[in-house]
């Protein structure tokens, strides 16, 4: 086998395991993106019940956070997700390429989002 086939090989291999690499994340995203989106949500729905509750300016903080436990605990879940690093789990991804592609810009190239190679032309010394 000569050198150049050994070479393709290579980047075929790279390829493949980048390309299931990515693809075995999509599924855990796209949960980790659902969760997040309804925690979103509820921590948006209950603080507006909250604020236009004519009660909330009367009472204390704390008061009003237990009149309004749907609030407090969607905003208690969403601070805990982020702190915990949903936030990196959401994007791991478009993580994982970005830095594929600062390494594989060294040699030439470059990937797409799904971790297929793209080969760019050599450059030309004139």
């Amino acid at each position: 086998m000569s050198l150049e086939q050994t070479a393709c090989e290579d980047l075929k291999a790279f390829e493949r395991r980048l390309t299931e690499v990515i693809a075995c994340l999509q599924p855990s995203t796209t949960r980790w993106r659902i969760l997040l989106a309804v925690i979103s949500v509820c921590t948006a729905v209950g603080a507006w019940h909250w604020l236009t509750d004519p009660h909330t300016s009367a009472v204390s903080f704390t008061q009003s956070l237990w009149n309004h436990p749907f609030f407090a605990i969607a905003s208690i879940c969403l601070v805990v997700l982020f702190v915990l690093g949903v936030h990196k789990r959401v994007i791991a991804p478009s993580i994982i390429t970005a830095r594929t592609r600062i390494v594989l810009g060294d040699f030439n190239m470059s990937c797409d989002d799904t971790g297929k190679l793209i080969l760019k032309p050599r450059p030309t010394t004139t």
